[in-house]
Parts: structure tokens; sequence; C-alpha cells
């Protein structure tokens, strides 16, 4: 997002609104390996939300994701479809 900074004497310059990032460990249930990742605090809560990270993953559409997590997804995808369906 974009907007202004605004000084006392009101006066506008540009700025930009950057998403929060930060670090974490995210562990993969499938995959049995831990990842770290640099995600926003509102996607921490959906990944808890949702149940995990591989759940999160199968759910989110591929072009909300960055490259890394694209590569994380495709190994889940390719993990799960070489088990036995229970």
């Amino acid at each position: 997002m974009t907007g202004h900074n605004v000084s006392h004497s009101n006066i506008k310059t540009k700025r930009r609104f950057l998403p929060a990032l930060s670090p974490a460990r995210l562990q993969s249930e499938s995959l049995g390996q831990t990842f770290k990742l640099r995600v926003s605090n509102a996607a921490l809560r959906t990944v808890d939300f949702r149940g995990g990270l591989d759940t999160f993953l199968m759910k989110a559409s591929d072009d909300v994701l960055s490259l890394r997590a694209l590569k994380i997804k495709k190994q889940v995808k390719a993990k799960l479809a070489s088990q036995p369906a229970v």
C-alpha cells in the first residue's frame, strides 16, 4: 500500500506500507522437516487456524505463494501422492 507522511506543517511526502514479515520455523508433518520462512503475522495465524503448514500450502493458491513455498508445496504433494490412501 502507499500513502503519505504528513508533517506538522501538513507537507505530504510519499511512503510505502510494507507487510510485517518475521522469520519463522514451520514444521511439515508429511515431510518431517522444519523450514525457515519469512512470513507475515497474519499468515502465521492462518497456518495455525488451518492445522499446520501442509494443509495451509495445499489450500493456498499458487499465485499468492513465494517460490520457496511453491517448492515445499510440490514436495508435500509428491509425498502425499506416494503414500497409500487410508
